[in-house]
């Protein structure tokens, strides 16, 4: 039987995979029930059920690795933990977060170029490759690293700059590059040719508006996550039940679905740990 570590890569180079990012082991467990073959931790999700902010460093390797760990072992699937910075500005920080992740039983994981630190959001340049190139080393064989440049989610809109970045987090060794943000199909596009054969995650879909999934796998695109979309549409619902419940009607619980279909998700977990 081939391991978490096998699993994970090969989604990678099929004809494209949706990567579910889960927040729980209930959620884990609902996706692998629909059918997922492979899942994400959500950083932002973690953070939020925690009542802190995204990004700044407010959530400890320890914390979202055992997040990635939970969901792994109530579903049996490869989870790949969105790990943010590595947990620390120096490549010896991004290796420590490698070696734990792969001590938890994560399948994979990202490492991005931020700082946490807003004055200057984004890794300069050699610092990020560096980072990158000594997680590589860690990683290979053992992990699935994903090296990850975050330059559109802080208003730093340099297509050339994205690509020169991804393309050496390819050559240091990355297995997956990503690049959340980019503005339209073009944009993604471009970044499938600048590293290819290396597999290529998009999030959701381009800014321009979102496109069925079909066409970012034509593109060339092997993985779609969706970050902290999935955790907003549940809260989303959960505030529209909120409201409901205020005007008085609880008439919207009657789609819920019963208890006893937790009870048999749960049931199946004990059965796949003891």
């Amino acid at each position: 039987m081939s391991t978490a570590y096998d699993r994970f890569l090969a989604l990678h180079h099929g004809p494209g995979f949706v990567m579910p990012n889960a927040w729980d082991a209930a959620s884990a467990l609902i996706y692998r029930r629909e059918g997922f073959e492979g899942l994400g931790t959500s950083s932002a999700a973690i953070a939020w059920a925690l009542g802190v902010q995204d990004g700044a460093a407010a959530i400890d390797r320890a914390t979202a690795i055992a997040n990635g760990t939970l969901m792994a072992r109530a579903t049996g699937l490869p989870v790949n933990g969105d790990l943010e910075d590595g947990f620390g500005p120096s490549p010896e920080d991004c290796v420590a977060t490698v070696e734990a992740a792969i001590e938890g039983g994560l399948a994979g994981l990202g490492i991005e170029d931020t700082t946490a630190d807003p004055a200057h959001p984004i890794h300069d340049y050699d610092a990020a490759v560096a980072r990158i190139r000594a997680a590589a080393r860690a990683a290979k064989g053992r992990i699935v690293l994903t090296g990850r440049t975050d330059n559109f989610l802080h208003g730093r809109n340099d297509l050339d700059d994205t690509i020169r970045r991804l393309a050496a987090f390819a050559e240091a060794g990355a297995d997956v590059l990503y690049a959340p943000g980019l503005p339209d199909m073009e944009a993604i596009r471009a970044v499938v040719r600048a590293v290819a054969p290396k597999p290529v995650n998009v999030l959701i879909g381009p800014r321009s508006g979102t496109v069925p999934f079909a066409t970012l796998f034509a593109a060339g695109v092997r993985r779609i996550s969706l970050g902290g979309a999935l955790y907003r549409h549940a809260m989303t619902a959960a505030a529209a039940g909120a409201r409901a419940l205020r005007a008085g009607d609880a008439s919207f619980l009657a789609g819920a679905e019963p208890g006893s279909a937790f009870a048999a998700l749960i049931d199946g977990t004990a059965r796949r740990t003891t």
